[in-house]
């Protein structure tokens, strides 16, 4: 390709090319601008960053309300509590170690008034106890002697530390004390050890409980009077939650495993998604325990009352994680390709009405976990279950081996080779495998449900539940058309008729 230049305009460069376009040459960047390049590069990235950061920042905060809530709560209650260090009176009273009610403000506020109420507890009786304790101590190594004195004080320490942390291991005392033994630890050793160099050590003490008085007090109010947030509605929620999840997942896992092969006409996207829900109530041991922990400390709030059996809720947890795990098993079924079409269709009916039965069943467990009321429809719900779970028995029972000829044609497939020589089609074990163990998965499940059953049943035993206004109108006329019925048979004219 041939190409000429010349000079166009002083300095300016052009390459003029054969087809007759040109284009102008640029000449070539400084070191200054090179580096400003760079710069500007960097800035724009970080700039971006930050964009992107705030958006996510934006997207959490609308998807849950609650979190931006709760860092203004935090705010409202640092701000508070510097109050008594910037006017003049609170200052005086606390004097400098008003300090002390910022950190306890830091250290004791969480999310739930439960899990503030916890700590605050904790804290305020371990810090009053790990006082005393220290003040005792100071007072008998001060009267055993300068050289008595630091070897007392030691073995103080040594002690009442060593027991306090083996009390941290025991589980009673973890679940309800864990935070409060540690606190204790730390509250006597900087006490107790601090008294060692400083003579007023009573005025030392009495500053340091008056002030995590304040801090937590603060917290207390705070925490429950804007925007509370109870750890027992959440557990009580979450509960709920996860059992409609765990029926969405059973009747998720049959469908698909039955639609595979054209036997169920739900929308298979649909339920794919509600497949994985059984996941939650598998990873939801954990938030159950801590929710259960914490809403024992709790005062009495909206339908729950200061005694309510939050250990209840966690059994319910524990039988609903049993049979998540039976529904795991049951969506590893689906992936097999061993199966017998045959005998999948022989017991599609079965396996779809204990699904249809069971999911129904943790549905209404859910509405009366949900309603705090009692359902008369449970008992026949499980009824219905059992039944179900009695057919599919049968049809298991009776599953051939073989099939003749007029048994093949009946269900209409090709998918199993026979030939008019052969007068049955046997199948292979192996191919048998993944239909009958979805189905005694099933016939498992139904067993786990009668246990979540009977865990509600506890609960709403426990917990008092009541019975839902309808059906008590319901009753009531029953009761009334029963009255009016036996005062027109009581009556002579009606019984001649």
């Amino acid at each position: 390709m041939a190409a000429g230049k010349e000079v166009v305009e002083g300095m300016e460069w052009r390459i003029r090319v054969a087809d007759g376009s040109s284009e102008a040459l640029v000449p070539a960047t400084g070191l200054a601008g090179k580096v400003w390049v760079g710069i500007e590069g960097i800035l724009w990235g970080f700039a971006l960053k930050v964009w992107m950061f705030f958006k996510r920042a934006c997207a959490i905060g609308a998807n849950d309300p609650r979190k931006v809530i709760h860092c203004l709560k935090v705010g409202l209650a640092l701000a508070l509590v510097s109050l008594f260090y910037f006017i003049k009176p609170l200052y005086d009273g606390v004097g400098g170690n008003s300090m002390w009610a910022l950190m306890t403000v830091v250290l004791v506020f969480e999310t739930t008034v439960g899990a503030t109420l916890y700590k605050c507890i904790n804290r305020v009786f371990a810090t009053f106890l790990a006082g005393f304790l220290a003040v005792g101590v100071h007072w008998v190594a001060c009267r055993s002697g300068e050289t008595l004195e630091p070897y007392v004080v030691g073995a103080s320490v040594f002690l009442l530390a060593s027991a306090a942390t083996f009390s941290r291991l025991i589980p009673t005392v973890k679940s309800l004390f864990d935070y409060g033994a540690m606190v204790f630890i730390l509250t006597f050793s900087f006490v107790v050890v601090s008294g060692y160099r400083v003579d007023k050590l009573f005025d030392m003490a009495r500053n340091r409980v008056s002030t995590i008085i304040i801090g937590t007090s603060l917290c207390i109010l705070v925490i429950m009077f804007v925007c509370p947030i109870w750890s027992g509605q959440e557990l009580h929620s979450l509960i709920v939650r996860n059992m409609d999840k765990l029926a969405d997942s059973l009747d998720g896992c049959v469908t698909q495993y039955f639609n595979q092969s054209g036997e169920c006409t739900n929308n298979l996207e649909e339920a794919g998604k509600k497949l994985q829900g059984y996941k939650c109530v598998l990873s939801s041991k954990a938030s159950e325990e801590s929710m259960a922990n914490f809403a024992r400390w709790e005062p009495s709030h909206g339908k729950f009352k200061f005694q309510h059996p939050w250990k209840q809720y966690v059994k319910i947890g524990s039988s609903m994680r049993g049979c998540a795990y039976c529904i795991e098993a049951l969506n590893s079924c689906i992936g097999s390709e061993n199966q017998a079409s045959l005998i999948k269709k022989h017991v599609s009916k079965g396996c779809m009405k204990v699904s249809s039965s069971s999911s129904n069943a943790i549905r209404e467990l859910a509405e009366i976990v949900k309603t705090m009321k009692k359902s008369s429809t449970i008992d026949s719900l499980v009824s219905e279950m059992n039944s179900a779970v009695q057919e599919l028995q049968n049809d298991l029972k009776s599953l051939p081996g073989s099939w003749n000829r007029s048994t093949v044609r009946e269900h209409k497939t090709l998918e199993v080779a026979w030939s008019e020589a052969t007068p049955t089609v046997h199948f292979p074990v192996m191919e048998m495998i993944p239909v009958v163990s979805l189905a005694c998965i099933l016939i498992e499940i139904s067993g786990q449900i009668e246990a979540m059953v009977d865990a509600v049943g506890e609960l709403a035993k426990l917990a008092e539940f009541g019975v839902h206004e309808d059906k008590c109108k319901l009753s009531e006329m029953e009761e009334k058309n029963e009255g009016t019925v036996k005062a027109l048979s009581s009556n002579p004219r009606f019984s001649e008729l």
